[in-house]
């Protein structure tokens, strides 16, 4: 098929590409050769213009390219023949650019696979251009698809039309299906770059300070929330010595990460980690008495005092007897209820003061009592537009919960916290949580035989309205551009305006110089004489009037 010309090639490649996708372990195909077969098929379209114009031939690279990826995806002995076979050095053209974005989505997702196995790592690494290839792609792709497909209404390329939609749907399933490519293409370049951290190649290049700040920006959206992404590569790097040094440059970690790391010092069991919390008290405890090598801020240092006197705290309550614990929540709750009436009142401040009292005074074991001291001091300090300490606060409650991050009014405080420092991915998945919860609490009181409706608040609505425009994947580049036709716009109506001043300055002076011709016309006039009486000469006062533009009454 690779040295035929056919008008079924495509056809037959659509099938190869369904089986693959459906049976990505059939061993039939991988046998008969077929990574030769799409490796020679993805350089004849490379060198050969004609060939690849012709018929429906522009759709086989990309077919051939994903037919790889699908069958090395699982078996490590197909990744193998498909290295033997060839598949490398054509996938690296496609990376390279020599089609477009959607040939280099499918030539990174089959060399990802490739790099993944430690058998075929080495041929994958030999060229250590894919990792500034895939650098490179990890910061643009999101530009370039926006660039080259979202932005165009009118022009854009059919082929890459029928690939994203498969030919069923319109512009609006084309916009749906470009913006989770783009996703993949920067997710698939991340995994790559992941493996090579894995292994502990390359490291100098990955570690590139800009590239490092923006890692932090770069997340799977919600097409792919499977994926860990920037995040997942930083915590790849901080398994080498290389890599945790040149994070550690990068930001001062322990003033960026120790004030919100405290706040997770009562966390029990998170997805079967038993005890989270007291191993993070105990890095965070143990890393801070070295001053020295850190040059620690005053919120940070003031973070771990709260931290010390927290586990202090724990060890006195152990030596202290059950009744004495009783009458302090007792307390605590009496406290708690002048908070409520100082919030009611109005008087936000002093209601603060009283909680904060409440949750010094109750025992560390009433979890309970104190998910909701924590939750309604939030509340004040949200009223108060002290977003960080509303978080602060927030996440405290979270972690008391049973399970943790079950309550509802805590989720949905520091989603409003989050969307006031325009944190708009973390505001979003709070209010999904959110309303994961209420759907949770609602079907509790079905349980009890009780007719229930699973609605979403209007409230919870317009803030995941909200913030699904403002994560929009292409929302920066769409920024840009109408920064960049605002600015066109204003330059074009500066130089209109300049052109209407310039011609409203010359149709003055034309009128201004024929006023002087007609007044020194006047001036040339003869004495003019009526009944026998000389008249006074036109002129003078009369034609300085009409300099001047006015009439004589």
């Amino acid at each position: 098929m690779a040295f035929k010309d056919r008008h079924e090639s495509v056809l037959v490649l659509s099938a190869l590409w369904n089986l693959a996708m459906t049976q990505p372990d059939d061993p039939e195909f991988p046998r008969l050769g077929i990574f030769k077969c799409m490796a020679v098929l993805i350089y004849r379209a490379l060198k050969d213009d004609q060939w690849l114009l012709r018929d429906q031939n522009i759709y086989i690279p990309y077919y051939a390219a994903h037919i790889i990826g699908s069958y090395t995806m699982n078996k490590e002995e197909f990744a193998e023949e498909a290295v033997r076979e060839g598949v490398i050095p054509p996938l690296m053209e496609l990376l390279r650019g020599k089609m477009s974005w959607v040939e280099q989505r499918v030539a990174i997702r089959a060399l990802g696979h490739l790099a993944s196995y430690d058998k075929t790592f080495g041929a994958v690494s030999a060229d250590a251009e894919i990792v500034g290839l895939a650098i490179n792609l990890s910061r643009t792709s999101l530009g370039i698809v926006y660039d080259e497909f979202r932005r165009i209404k009118e022009k854009r390329v059919r082929y890459h039309c029928d690939l994203l939609t498969r030919g069923m749907g319109g512009e609006e399933m084309e916009d749906r299906k470009a913006e989770e490519w783009a996703s993949q293409l920067q997710c698939w370049s991340v995994h790559l770059l992941s493996c090579f951290a894995y292994k502990g190649r390359l490291l100098r290049h990955i570690c590139e300070k800009g590239f490092l700040k923006e890692l932090c920006t770069i997340w799977g959206g919600l097409p792919n929330q499977n994926s860990p992404s920037g995040v997942g590569l930083i915590r790849v790097l901080c398994y080498s010595k290389v890599g945790r040094s040149a994070i550690a440059e990068t930001k001062e970690v322990m003033d960026t990460a120790a004030t919100a790391l405290t706040d997770l010092a009562e966390l029990r069991n998170l997805s079967g980690r038993k005890e989270v919390g007291s191993a993070i008290s105990g890095v965070l405890l143990r890393h801070g008495k070295n001053t020295e090598a850190f040059s620690l801020s005053t919120p940070t240092l003031r973070s771990l005092e709260e931290l010390s006197y927290l586990k202090l705290r724990s060890k006195r309550e152990k030596a202290i007897a059950k009744r004495e614990l009783q009458q302090r929540k007792t307390l605590a709750k009496a406290k708690k209820l002048e908070g409520n009436l100082k919030f009611l009142s109005g008087d936000i401040e002093e209601a603060i003061l009283k909680y904060t009292e409440a949750l010094e005074i109750c025992p560390l074991r009433a979890k309970k009592a104190r998910v909701v001291l924590y939750s309604n001091r939030a509340q004040c300090h949200l009223i108060l537009q002290d977003a960080d300490t509303a978080i602060s606060d927030c996440t405290r409650s979270l972690c008391l919960g049973e399970p943790p991050n079950s309550h509802s009014k805590s989720l949905w405080r520091r989603s409003q916290a989050y969307d006031m420092k325009g944190l708009a991915k973390e505001s979003l998945m709070d209010v999904l949580m959110f309303v994961n919860a209420r759907f949770l609490q609602q079907d509790s009181i079905k349980m009890h035989n009780r007719k229930v409706h699973r609605i979403i608040p209007y409230f919870a609505a317009r803030m995941i309205n909200k913030q699904m425009r403002a994560i929009w994947l292409f929302a920066r580049n769409h920024h840009e551009l109408d920064v960049e036709e605002g600015s066109q716009r204003e330059t074009a109506s500066e130089d209109i305006a300049r052109g209407n001043l310039n011609k409203e300055f010359k149709d003055k002076a034309n009128r201004k110089s024929s006023v002087s011709g007609f007044a020194n016309e006047l001036k040339s006039l003869p004495t003019i004489r009526e009944g026998g009486r000389r008249e006074k000469q036109v002129g003078g006062d009369e034609a300085g009037r009409l300099k001047d533009g006015r009439r004589c009454g």
